[in-house]
């Protein structure tokens, strides 16, 4: 089997070399600018590491995976638009080094092309294929909804954000494992259970993120923490913290303060977070998820090493 580092080289090599048009320079450079960026490639390598485990042909995988690497910077681009962000990945966003109406167009582009790349899978898979793939693209969609939902709501429940980041986050790394899988001609029921695991990865990926946005520092993760914060956003941890706050009003009005700056509510709401314990709860979900990826890993019947490999690199990442 190949490992990460050689999977993920491949994917590179394969981005950097994709042939855009030059002209409209403000619709395709924005698109090359996004992509050059780099990045974990978590999704993409899952694709070929799941046909690879299965003894398909990576080869024929390759584009599809470039795809779905495609549509997922697609909707960082557009959550960018969104959420008014100046940084992706330690560099100017698309909306700030361009403008809005320049980043939703070319993020409209963006989806094409990833279609068009995914819809290259092999003629005897090309149907199963493009139905995981548009379930999971509106489900992201949908997800997306529930988060800017959750903004004006005070009352969001923890069962209600999980299914929220299984939608927004989690359904694309499981559909790039199942997406692999397929390709490699695995059956139904095995395809299923690394849609599952992709599921939980998701979950904890994104619990993951919440956390390292209030405990991380801004040059690890590449663009400033106590975003989320700052937004007000119903992460896991927020939620928590107003379920387990004393003084649920009270709770309210401090995160609702516009008379705080970014860093003094920052600094109130981390040491909220601290005396109630928010981090260890936050950890105890992570875990609770990454543990059931590798239970479901230990049912398949074939070769998981470079794969537990790769997940145990996810669950210790520090950005």
């Amino acid at each position: 089997m190949k490992t990460f580092e050689q999977l993920k080289s491949l994917i590179d090599k394969e981005i950097e070399n994709i042939n855009l048009p030059q002209q409209p320079q403000n619709f395709y450079q924005p698109v090359k600018y996004i992509l050059s960026f780099g990045g974990k490639r978590i999704r993409p390598v899952f694709t070929l590491m799941a046909c690879d485990m299965f003894g398909g042909d990576i080869a024929l995988a390759v584009k599809p995976a470039i795809g779905l690497e495609i549509f997922h910077n697609f909707t960082l681009l557009h959550d960018d638009i969104m959420d008014n962000s100046s940084l992706r990945r330690g560099k100017q966003t698309v909306n700030k080094k361009w403008n809005d109406n320049i980043a939703i167009l070319s993020g409209d582009g963006m989806a094409f092309i990833a279609s068009q790349y995914i819809f290259a899978a092999p003629t005897n898979v090309v149907s199963q294929v493009g139905d995981v793939y548009f379930k999971t693209a509106l489900e992201v969609c949908e997800g997306q909804q529930y988060d800017m939902d959750f903004e004006t709501r005070s009352n969001v429940s923890e069962n209600e954000y999980v299914e929220m980041i299984r939608l927004k986050t989690a359904v694309l790394p499981a559909a790039c494992l199942k997406i692999g899988a397929i390709i490699a001609g695995v059956d139904n029921e095995v395809a299923d259970k690394l849609y599952q695991a992709g599921i939980n990865i998701g979950l904890a990926f994104q619990l993951q993120d919440d956390m390292l946005d209030v405990y991380s520092d801004e040059k690890t993760l590449g663009k400033p923490i106590g975003g989320d914060i700052e937004e007000n956003k119903k992460t896991f941890m927020l939620i928590s913290a107003i379920n387990r706050y004393g003084d649920k009003e009270k709770f309210l009005e401090i995160i609702n303060n516009k008379s705080l700056s970014r860093q003094q509510k920052y600094d109130i709401v981390r040491e909220i977070y601290d005396k109630l314990g928010i981090r260890r709860l936050a950890q105890e979900k992570i875990d609770f998820y990454f543990n059931n990826t590798y239970n479901i890993i230990d049912t398949l019947d074939t070769n998981t090493t470079e794969l537990r490999k790769f997940i145990d690199k996810i669950y210790k990442r520090d950005r």
